[in-house]
């Protein structure tokens, strides 16, 4: 293809993002397209079907775990004293479960399980995402993105034919999500009968710029009857109240049916300068705690965040057959699950040791932070370790580096409107999953479509809105 029909195809798939909102928030009145890539990465039907199985089956786990009590409070408490924000955690997980009666809000357990394919071992999980586990959205409009390019622009497809005009994989993240949380939003609503719309509330934080994304969802729940409203802690304290039946009530909207956070993992989440808190963000955490006191839809619920931690994935990567009996897993399951998860190690007095005796890049090194910038890699563990307080070690693990295998072949890449070409692009690949109540809340058992992120294997930092990853998607190789 000529240098002068890839820029004619860049330019015309910067406009195409634009038209279908795929893109950040630059301003109050002005946004920049999503980095993506101009051509799918490729995987086998057998390992995609894999990820998809391992995906439902770790949200059947990660329910159950989410619904254990005292196997949360035994697997958090030893890292609350070197991560404050667990601490509060676990405290506000107390309030909410401290009766003999189960808080009467509705679980709804929206999930993306990231796996990467190591070069080794195959694909294993990264890490759950429980809480803001978002751009599934955007996971879809850049699958048609590529089914667009590949129709107006097939020459962008041709740098290597054997796969390039494969079957693209469909990827209908938009419906299978809406669609889970309209079937929970829709219990709730039946249960209470009330006059007036079925009402949505998503939780967001201050000053986001990550809003397209979510406003696709919002607009796909709208068009399916559904009223939805967007407010930040901050803005809602206060404005909650109790109606008849546990029926939680929003000031000036009324009734809410379902509560979707796309807020509330970091501390940032709930302060508020203009409260006058005995501790950092105390008011408006006390305001998530009000909310799962209600009859209603909640995506993350506070066990739902805590056991899709770092800490509860490394507890389950140690885990034995009894142990996931336990949690309902039969054994093809357990194995299945036991299959994807990957080697994880708690801090320890010797760990410094452990490190140094394997090859640098043997290990990455995480705390329990979400999103980008909690992970630590090569010198930069041992110069961590060394500086850790005892307090502290609960609160990391080292699980084993996975060096992913890379694209077959060289790629383009669009970011802020310019091409750049990368030899050496690899995936991370997002399953989302749905369950109501414990039960799948999609019509494929709880699939609910996929995200795939790529970026150059020298950047550590892989996320789209927070590091060097950009939007992708998927084709069948065979």
């Amino acid at each position: 293809m000529s240098s002068f029909d890839i820029q004619k195809a860049k330019d015309d798939a910067v406009e195409w993002a634009l038209t279908h909102g795929v893109a950040f928030k630059e301003s109050l009145y002005s946004a920049v397209h999503t980095p993506f890539t101009l051509a799918p990465t490729p995987i086998s039907q057998r390992d995609y079907q894999h990820l998809k199985s391992a995906a439902q089956t770790l949200s059947k786990l990660i329910y159950a775990v989410s619904e254990d009590h005292g196997f949360l409070h035994d697997a958090i408490h030893p890292i609350t004293a070197g991560d404050p924000f667990f601490s509060a955690l676990l405290s506000m997980h107390q309030q909410i479960h401290s009766s003999a009666t189960k808080p009467p809000r509705l679980p709804l357990l929206i999930m993306r399980s990231d796996f990467m394919d190591d070069q080794r071992d195959g694909h294993k999980l990264i890490e759950f995402n429980g809480i803001a586990a978002g751009m599934g959205p955007f996971g879809q409009r850049i699958h048609e993105l590529h089914r667009y390019l590949q129709r107006q622009w097939p020459a962008a497809y041709m740098q290597e034919p054997h796969q390039a005009m494969g079957e693209l994989v469909s990827n209908h993240a938009i419906e299978g999500l809406s669609a889970g949380i309209a079937e929970a939003t829709f219990k709730i609503k039946r249960e209470f009968g009330d006059p007036g719309p079925a009402r949505f509330l998503m939780i967001v934080q201050e000053h986001e710029n990550n809003v397209f994304d979510q406003h696709l969802l919002e607009l796909a729940l709208q068009r399916k009857g559904i009223e939805t409203q967007r407010r930040t802690f901050r803005e809602l304290h206060n404005q909650l109240s109790t109606g008849a039946n546990n029926r939680l009530l929003l000031d000036g909207v009324g009734s809410l049916d379902t509560v979707y956070l796309r807020a509330g993992y970091q501390y940032s989440d709930y302060e508020a300068t203009d409260l006058k808190e005995q501790r950092c963000c105390q008011a408006l955490m006390a305001t998530r705690v009000v909310i799962e006191r209600h009859r209603v839809a909640v995506n993350a619920t506070v066990a739902q965040q805590l056991a899709t931690s770092k800490r509860v994935q490394m507890l389950l990567s140690r885990l034995g057959e009894e142990g996931f009996a336990a949690f309902g897993l039969t054994p093809q399951e357990a194995d299945t699950v036991r299959g994807v998860l990957g080697e994880m190690h708690p801090v320890t007095p010797d760990s410094l040791h452990f490190v140094k005796a394997a090859p640098s890049n043997s290990w990455v090194l995480k705390n329990q932070g979400e999103g980008g910038g909690h992970c630590l890699f090569g010198a930069d563990i041992l110069a961590k370790l060394e500086t850790l307080e005892p307090r502290q070690y609960q609160a990391w693990s080292l699980m084993g580096r996975l060096h992913p295998v890379p694209r077959p072949m060289s790629a383009w890449i669009v970011r802020k409107g310019e091409l750049h070409r990368v030899t050496d692009l690899i995936s991370e690949l997002g399953m989302f999953t749905v369950q109501i109540d414990g039960n799948p809340g999609c019509a494929e058992q709880s699939f609910a479509g996929y995200l795939i992120r790529s970026k150059s294997a020298g950047s550590t930092e892989g996320g789209v809105h927070s590091g060097q990853g950009v939007l992708d998607s998927l084709v069948f190789s065979d």
